[in-house]
């Protein structure tokens, strides 16, 4: 697997319009592209930071995995996305090398692309 860059750094956050208003009054931020995923229960706002992006995520259901997580844990970095030149074969050699998929397969990701995987390390050993 060839990892090219990073995709995305995600920060889960309860209020996506306060966390966009932070980014554009801290830095100038602009949002690049904005979109609700039904299927997820949450919406997305990307914010261009070179060749990368940050993904602020919200909650848009009660029950939605972004939702879980902000009340487990609160806000804050929620995962990082890799851009890899094949998703497929990506996901095959982490799950070779231990870790533990979220999704059975890659799944489109924020603007239909293919670049995102949901995968998490098996945590008991690192």
């Amino acid at each position: 697997m060839i990892l090219t860059e990073i995709d995305h750094i995600a920060i889960a956050v309860h209020d996506l319009e306060s966390a966009i208003s932070y980014y554009k009054d801290a830095f100038g931020a602009e949002v690049h592209h904005r979109e609700i995923v039904e299927s997820d229960g949450v919406e997305e706002a990307l914010i261009k930071v070179a060749d990368s992006y940050i993904q602020l995520t919200s909650a848009t259901t009660e029950d939605s995995p972004i939702a879980k997580f902000l009340n487990k844990r609160g806000e804050g970095l929620h995962h990082v996305g890799y851009r890899v030149e094949n998703c497929e074969a990506a996901l095959a050699e982490m799950i070779k090398a231990g870790a533990t998929p979220i999704d059975a397969a890659p799944r489109p990701g924020c603007e239909e692309q293919q670049s995102h995987l949901c995968i998490q390390r098996d945590r008991s050993e690192h």
